[in-house]
């Protein structure tokens, strides 16, 4: 089956419904560490400069009133942390905790109080405080940037939904190794458990003025 009619496919079965913002949102952006923007041989990355760019605009938009969260994977040196997903993508082992390839991209200007969660699995849900986090915040709405759209970024928006938020995919923002793999995800994930919008809709909501979230 070609990838267009499968596309074909959400739109006949009517996937169209939309959970919309709410009034707190965050944003969480998705393993734009080192190691998947750098193209670095020990750890084959991709090719991610538009979604940064897409990302450094909604990060300026969040800041200064609604947080901004960063995620990235990193093992401990012996792996005894990384489970079976290293042994089934065994480039995994180059994230370990001491190693530059862990460290959130610099051309995002991560600041200092933007929190960066470690995870040793897709959903930056699992395993991590992340839900506790958003809960002391009074979070509603979560805001996905980051790569890659078919496992880190999907499964966050699945954990997202399943724990009651508003998981909200910013089109520009998201992206994976090859362009019919992102394609596919982002539809299935738009279909079924987030919301997909384009990032000028979405910098035009913020600029209308969300009620931000309290110190």
């Amino acid at each position: 089956m070609e990838l267009h009619q499968i596309l074909d496919f959400y739109a006949q079965r009517g996937y169209a419904h939309s959970v919309g913002f709410g009034v707190r949102p965050a944003l969480i952006v998705i393993d734009f560490s080192k190691a998947f923007t750098s193209g670095r041989t020990e750890f084959p990355g991709g090719q991610f400069a538009a979604e940064m760019v897409a990302t450094r605009q909604l990060i300026r938009a969040m800041r200064p009133r609604h947080p901004v969260i960063y995620t990235t994977i990193a093992y401990e040196p012996d792996l005894k942390d990384a489970g079976y997903w290293a042994h089934k993508v065994p480039w995994l082992a180059a994230c370990r905790q001491d190693s530059p390839l862990v460290e959130i991209d610099p051309t995002l200007e991560p600041q200092p109080t933007e929190p960066v969660i470690v995870k040793k699995y897709p959903s930056a849900f699992f395993g991590t405080d992340l839900h506790q986090m958003l809960q002391r915040d009074g979070i509603d709405t979560l805001l996905i940037a980051g790569c890659t759209t078919s496992v880190c970024v999907r499964a966050t928006a699945v954990d997202a939904m399943q724990h009651g938020y508003r998981p909200i995919l910013v089109r520009e923002a998201v992206g994976d190794f090859h362009p019919a793999i992102h394609a596919l995800h982002l539809a299935d994930v738009g279909a079924r458990y987030a919301d997909v919008m384009a990032l000028d809709d979405v910098l035009a909501h913020l600029r209308q003025g969300v009620p931000s979230c309290p110190a």
